[in-house]
């Protein structure tokens, strides 16, 4: 019983030693990765083992021979301890780096979420109110002349088409996220997708007299939902033509290229601020120049169009991205050919 209680006492001596020297190497790591820390922990944890085996076996006087042999055989299974912690060791840090960049998007997303409901409650409240006086009005007949009054129905109708595209975004958009977009996909002429958008935003540009020019060659046929393609290609115009100044240029060309087809919206807006660059397809971000309707020149929107424009792009497998220009911005969509 002595004999057993002095290894016990070798073996905790030996191990306490490394296993205090440990602790002072992981307090000077403070602040390093998760992946450091588990690697140091396992190198004191295996070293504490091996001290305390050779030292228990010098203190058994041991011969040359037999020690070497027990050396030897502690060492081998340090070294596959190691190994193996190693791997897990990396594998538990990557999956602990996988967790904060989740936490982290989540976080994003749910500042998104709040943002977006606090700007679509201004978007709406806004121009209920004044759809509310302007009703009232006609309704107690204080407006009785005839050209206010086809003013006042006029803004009536304007209103309430912004509005009821706004509720068209926010439904899309809950599609997407919610993983319920349903595509058909089908050959479709690039062409005619593109001819048919600018017909849709034409009466804008003219009256932001924003000059828009389509390539004259290089249309393809793409594998797309007709729908869906119908609107990232129209949100993209709109989005350039509302961010362009007047006598500005918006221009649109696609192409071919390896496995992909492509398509690039190119405008003369003045470029976007680098901190910018990463959110423009965020939730709700409009950008400082359009935080209030129509501040843009653009009858207003709920800085949805390009997070549509994304989540429709990446239902096909495609991706989008944007890049400063001499000019502007150049928004470039690219999606399979399969």
């Amino acid at each position: 019983m002595n004999d057993m209680l002095l290894i016990g006492l070798y073996a905790l001596t030996a191990g306490g030693v490394v296993g205090l020297t440990g602790a002072g190497v992981l307090r000077l790591l403070r602040g390093r990765s998760v992946l450091i820390h588990i690697l140091v922990l396992l190198v004191v944890t295996v070293l504490a083992v091996v001290a305390g085996v050779a030292t228990v076996a010098w203190a058994m006087f041991l011969s040359a021979h037999d020690l070497t042999v027990v050396l030897v055989t502690v060492s081998a299974s340090a070294v596959i301890s190691l190994a193996l912690g190693a791997i897990f060791g990396s594998r538990l840090a990557a999956a602990a780096v996988w967790a904060r960049a989740a936490r982290e998007r989540e976080r994003r997303l749910e500042a998104g979420r709040r943002e977006l409901v606090a700007w679509v409650s201004h978007d709406l409240r806004t121009p209920l109110a004044g759809l509310r006086a302007m009703a009232e009005a006609l309704e107690d007949r204080i407006i009785n002349d005839p050209v206010t009054v086809t003013d006042y129905h006029r803004r009536i109708r304007v209103e309430t088409d912004r509005m009821t595209q706004l509720v068209d975004d926010l439904f899309e958009l809950s599609r997407i996220n919610a993983g319920a977009l349903r595509l058909a996909p089908t050959t479709v002429p690039l062409r005619e997708i593109v001819s048919d958008a600018i017909a849709g935003v034409a009466p804008l540009a003219a009256n932001r007299k924003i000059q828009l020019i389509a390539a004259d060659t290089g249309w393809p046929l793409v594998r797309a939902g007709e729908r869906e393609l119908a609107r990232i290609v129209s949100n993209l115009l709109i989005n350039s033509v509302r961010y362009t100044p007047e006598d500005g240029t918006v221009h649109i060309a696609a192409g071919r290229e390896h496995d992909d087809v492509w398509l690039a919206v190119s405008d003369t807006c003045g470029g976007i601020p680098d901190d910018d660059l990463g959110r423009v397809f965020d939730v709700a971000f409009r950008g400082e120049r359009s935080r209030t309707p129509g501040s843009a020149g653009s009858g207003g929107g709920g800085g949805l169009g390009l997070a549509i424009v994304r989540g429709l792009v990446e239902a096909h497998g495609g991706r989008v991205d944007v890049r400063n220009t001499d000019r502007g911005c150049q928004f470039e969509v690219r999606l399979p050919t399969g």
